[in-house]
Protein backbone atom coordinates (compact mmCIF):
# COMPACT_ATOMS: atom_id res chain seq x y z
CA UNK A 1 0.00 0.00 0.00
CA UNK A 2 1.34 3.43 -0.98
CA UNK A 3 0.87 6.34 1.40
CA UNK A 4 1.41 9.95 0.48
CA UNK A 5 2.52 12.76 2.69
CA UNK A 6 0.85 16.12 2.22
CA UNK A 7 3.40 17.98 4.29
CA UNK A 8 4.00 21.44 2.94
CA UNK A 9 0.60 21.74 1.24
CA UNK A 10 -1.20 25.07 1.28
CA UNK A 11 -4.84 25.49 2.32
CA UNK A 12 -7.19 27.26 -0.07
CA UNK A 13 -7.83 30.91 0.82
CA UNK A 14 -11.26 32.06 1.95
CA UNK A 15 -13.61 33.61 -0.62
CA UNK A 16 -13.41 37.40 -1.07
CA UNK A 17 -16.24 39.49 0.41
CA UNK A 18 -17.07 40.90 -3.04
CA UNK A 19 -18.12 37.49 -4.48
CA UNK A 20 -21.74 37.35 -5.69
CA UNK A 21 -23.41 34.08 -4.71
CA UNK A 22 -26.38 32.49 -6.47
CA UNK A 23 -28.63 29.68 -5.22
CA UNK A 24 -27.47 30.07 -1.62
CA UNK A 25 -29.21 31.59 1.39
CA UNK A 26 -26.01 33.34 2.45
CA UNK A 27 -22.37 33.68 1.36
CA UNK A 28 -20.27 30.56 1.95
CA UNK A 29 -16.88 30.31 3.61
CA UNK A 30 -14.20 27.67 3.47
CA UNK A 31 -15.15 26.67 7.04
CA UNK A 32 -18.71 25.94 5.83
CA UNK A 33 -17.33 23.57 3.19
CA UNK A 34 -14.75 21.75 5.31
CA UNK A 35 -15.24 17.97 5.17
CA UNK A 36 -17.60 18.16 2.16
CA UNK A 37 -17.09 17.23 -1.47
CA UNK A 38 -17.26 20.42 -3.53
CA UNK A 39 -17.67 20.57 -7.31
CA UNK A 40 -16.79 23.87 -8.97
CA UNK A 41 -18.22 24.63 -12.39
CA UNK A 42 -16.29 27.40 -14.14
CA UNK A 43 -17.85 28.87 -17.26
CA UNK A 44 -17.79 32.14 -19.16
CA UNK A 45 -19.73 33.87 -21.89
CA UNK A 46 -17.68 34.23 -25.04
Amino acid sequence: MVTRSFAGTVNAPDFPDSVEWINTARPLSMADLRGKVVILDFWTYC
